[in-house]
């Protein structure tokens, strides 16, 4: 059997590093990551590790590195197919604003029955933890910096799609990045709440006073305003269209 090479063990060690991190969630941190605990659990010994990191410290610094640049489904291809799903079931704008609101919400408390779904939250909410301490290291500041811009340009894409499908445009002077930006802001500040165990408000309206009618999270009000300031519709699409992305004044 052919030995590993140096960068072999490294990612071994690595991807052993950031099972752990998973199992034990985003209260574990990397500090609490202990490499002789992850050279017990990988079988290699200490001087395998100690001829790749000078101490536990540069560990610390590419575990935290690869963790933001682990990918299981990316948020966007998760979020392409909620809004795929919906808009082929005919769901009018609201609908959509509503139902995609809700499945991030659910995502962020990690509340699904799919083992993927949970793994990839998981994911998603280890980096945002890790992301918000970016300035520790320059190497997970620019891992952070990547993985940010990586999801405006997937999410992009997806919004330009959905808006398109809806008959709408951006008001003059915005740009679908600047809406992609808006939206991660508000997606990210949430799944952080989440994370600090505030329970996501939620409230049944009943359609008065220009508020939409049914069972909406409150993300999902932020969206439906953030939709309103930066979306008129076309000029070309039809106004009996059933599928259409609300605006309001």
């Amino acid at each position: 059997m052919s030995r590993r090479t140096g960068e072999q063990t490294r990612a071994l060690l690595l991807r052993a590093g950031m099972q752990m991190l998973l199992e034990r969630g985003v209260s574990a941190g990397v500090q609490h990551i202990r490499l002789q605990d992850v050279l017990r659990r990988t079988g290699l010994t200490t001087g395998a590790a100690y001829r790749l990191w000078a101490d536990q410290s540069d560990y610390h610094r590419d575990l935290a590195v690869a963790m933001v640049r682990m990918r299981v489904i990316g948020s966007a291809d998760v979020m392409r197919s909620t809004v795929e799903q919906l808009a082929a079931s005919g769901a009018s704008g609201e609908e959509l604003v509503r139902g995609a609101a809700l499945a991030h919400v659910r995502s962020a408390n990690l509340d699904s029955e799919d083992p993927t779904d949970l793994l990839d939250a998981q994911s998603f909410r280890v980096a945002l933890a890790l992301r918000t301490t970016a300035d520790t290291w320059p190497e997970l500041t620019e891992a952070s910096h990547q993985r940010h811009r990586e999801s405006i340009d997937a999410f992009a894409v997806l919004y330009q799609e959905v808006i398109d499908a809806y008959g709408m445009r951006l008001r003059a002077g915005l740009t679908i990045e600047d809406f992609a930006e808006a939206m991660a802001a508000l997606a990210e500040g949430y799944a952080i709440r989440a994370l600090e165990r505030l329970e996501h408000p939620t409230f049944t309206l009943s359609g008065e006073d220009g508020l939409p009618q049914g069972d909406w999270t409150l993300l999902g009000l932020t969206v439906r305003a953030l939709v309103a300031s930066f979306m008129v519709p076309r000029e070309d699409a039809d106004p009996d269209a059933p599928v259409r992305l609300p605006v309001w004044s």
